[in-house]
Order: structure tokens, then sequence, then C-alpha cells
């Protein structure tokens, strides 16, 4: 399997990056969410512990990602047969990922940054944890981590969808292994 894409299929690089990135997202959401519902303030530290780095992790691995897309690699080319409307709501998915990604990022470190969490946390401060509803980017970090779920299920129903109602093979080409299609189209 090559490091770069094909037109039919991507290449290791971006499907490496890709699939860490879900896996991560996921932890994210899922540390996310139950921190934001636990009240004892030892295990919502520990549990911001791993949410906050995972979050910087997931920012690097999206910078690395646009930059791998717009200076190393290109995306291979649309499957084709698909509607229009299909084809630009697959766009925007992914642009507002991106978008969304970004935010929260910039949220949670707005929030680590004005509630003075950062050196509590990885400081070894004794203070406890601060009310992160008190702060401005707790809203558009709430908001923005419904939005990624909503993104989540909309980005894996339609691979889901192409994978086994329009049989497309849309699923394989974003998975390790050989490119299956007999010949490269133009």
């Amino acid at each position: 399997m090559s490091a770069k894409s094909t037109r039919t299929k991507y290449g290791s690089i971006a499907i490496t990056i890709h699939w860490i990135m879900a896996i991560l997202i996921l932890v994210l959401l899922g540390s996310g969410f139950r921190a934001a519902s636990t009240v004892v303030a030892e295990a919502k530290a520990t549990i911001l512990l791993v949410h906050a780095p995972v979050g910087i992790s997931v920012l690097v691995l999206l910078i690395l990602r646009i930059v791998w897309w717009l200076f190393f690699d290109k995306k291979p080319n649309e499957i084709g047969g698909q509607p229009r409307w299909q084809e630009v709501s697959a766009k925007a998915v992914h642009y507002s990922f991106y978008g969304v990604l970004f935010l929260m990022t910039a949220s949670g470190v707005g929030m680590f940054i004005l509630s003075g969490a950062g050196p509590i946390l990885f400081g070894g401060g004794t203070e406890a944890l601060p009310d992160f509803d008190n702060f401005a980017p707790r809203v558009p970090h709430g908001l923005g981590a419904r939005l990624l779920i909503a993104l989540v299920v909309l980005h894996a129903g339609a691979a889901l969808y192409h994978q086994f109602i329009r049989k497309d093979g849309l699923l394989s080409r974003m998975w390790f292994g050989r490119d299956q299609t007999k010949k490269e189209t133009s």
C-alpha cells in the first residue's frame, strides 16, 4: 500500500491520520461529557488530564492532515454516480469537521486559560477546579460537542450507506490494504 493516495484509494498516511483522529474524537466526546457530568473534583480532574492532551493531539493531527492534503498528497477522485446534493453534503460535512474541531480546540484552550485550570491540572496545584460553566468558552465548547456528534453520525451513516446500500466500495477506500479496483480512472 502506498503512503500517498491514488486516484481510487486513500494512501496509508491519510488512512492512518483519519482512523487515529476518529478514535481520539470518540475519546474526547466520551471524556468531555463524562467530565461535564462529574461532580467529584478529583474524578473530574482525572478525566480532564486525559481530555486536554487528547484534544491537543487531535489539533496536531488535524493540522498535519490539512498540510498533507495541501502540499504532499491529492485526494482520490469522487466515486461518481451520486446526486449532486450528496457530493455537496459530503464536502460540507468534511469542512464542518475541520471548523468544529478548530472551534473545540480554541474554546477548550480558552476555558483552561480563563479558568486557571491548566496550572491546577498540569502544574500539580492543590486548588479545586473552577466551575467551567462560569466561563464564556463553555457555551461554544458544549455546542461544538453536540455538533461534533451530529457530524460523526452523518459521516458514519453515509459511509455505511455507501458500504451496504450502494455497495460502491467507498468505505474500503479509507481502509488499509491493496487497491481492489481493476484499473485507475482518470
